[in-house]
């Protein structure tokens, strides 16, 4: 809940503190979970009591648009959401340096986010940041296997690899290592891909063509590389944009898969023997958005989510979220927090009110 506090200074002074709103705020999202992302930026902002600019990525905007209709008709006054397509370099430009937003929350890659910073600069824009991510998830020896591997799959290819917090940086022990290898790439080539409105449909295809160009061309690095392709590295038939799920193997920190997110089907396995060479592998990406572990120890597993530098770690899962708890990264992955009592904070502003008695 939104509320101020009441601090105690001197018997001659009540000091209290108000939390009030920011006026008019921005939401920029991106194309991998339209809807999702629009009801992050759009939920907090107005129950805060600001009025939101909804910027839509210009692959989806049929879907910002949708949203609007369906508040329309939960009677929000007209003003409080406005959706505004177009392009980034244009729409996008235009809200950032406009002197009446006073904030911006931003779902988008690193290098957007460090252009916005400086843009927004002059204005001393309130700015939340959620960027990219290239988030390890560990298995240790201990782990029920056969539900590390399905959480492991699950991780790297949800939404088929489209996702910032995605566990493209797989770090196994070396004990289970080759059987893990052998268990993730069985599962990775019994997966088929299908039409996207197919209700059935498990696995689809990239997003847009650029992206799948991107993809298939982090495949060709990590084959030039020397890692070992144990699954996919190639295209799923001849129409759409669809990547076969792909597992490297043997992967090395100084590769170009290990380094830099993807944003697609592709997961680098990586081997490790003792807990501390394992916090300097997890640690040694640009990135700190997420990390998962898989163990029976729960010591180990504490452990772990201290010394991982990511703002989110999941203990025997992956990819949980929830409007109550607070999400963002560490590092070049952003700052600030979205959901739970800091993302609605993050809309407001706070006054300081000093009363002589």
């Amino acid at each position: 809940s939104l509320q101020g506090e009441t601090i105690p200074v001197n018997d001659n002074l009540f000091v209290y503190t108000l939390r009030e709103p920011l006026g008019i705020v921005a939401g920029i999202t991106p194309w991998n979970f339209p809807m999702m992302m629009a009801a992050r930026k759009i939920a907090p902002a107005i129950a805060a009591g600001n009025a939101i600019i909804l910027k839509p990525a210009s692959p989806t905007p049929l879907t910002a648009m949708l949203m609007a209709e369906c508040i329309a008709a939960a009677k929000v006054p007209p003003g409080i959401v406005a959706v505004l397509n177009g392009k980034g370099s244009e729409v996008g430009q235009a809200i950032v340096e406009h002197p009446d937003i006073s904030a911006i929350s931003l779902t988008g890659s690193t290098s957007v986010g460090v252009k916005m910073i400086k843009d927004a600069a002059p204005t001393l824009k309130k700015l939340t940041m959620e960027l990219g991510g290239k988030s390890p998830n560990v298995i240790f020896a201990d782990a029920d296997l056969d539900m590390a591997v399905k959480g492991a799959q699950a991780a790297i290819f949800y939404n088929k690899g489209e996702v910032c917090t995605a566990g493209s940086r797989l770090l196994v022990e070396d004990k289970v290592y080759d059987e893990t290898v052998e268990k993730l790439a069985a599962r990775a080539k019994k997966m088929t891909c299908a039409d996207p409105l197919d209700d059935e449909c498990r696995y689809g295809p990239q997003n847009n063509k650029s992206q799948f160009e991107t993809t298939m061309g982090y495949i060709e690095k990590g084959k030039a590389e020397g890692a070992n392709l144990v699954a996919g590295g190639e295209r799923m038939g001849d129409k759409g944009y669809f990547v076969a799920p792909t597992v490297f193997a043997d992967c090395t920190e100084d590769m170009t898969i290990v380094k830099e997110e993807i944003f697609g089907p592709v997961l680098a396995v990586q081997k490790f023997s003792e807990f501390d060479e394992l916090v300097a592998k997890a640690n040694s990406s640009e990135y700190g958005l997420a990390a998962g572990v898989w163990t029976r120890d729960v010591s180990k597993a504490h452990r772990y989510a201290k010394a991982v530098k990511a703002g989110a770690v999941w203990v025997n899962c992956y990819n949980w979220y929830d409007s109550a708890v607070p999400y963002g990264g560490y590092k070049q992955s952003g700052y600030g927090r979205e959901m739970g009592l800091q993302g609605l904070a993050a809309m407001t502003q706070t006054k300081s009110v000093w009363v002589q008695l």
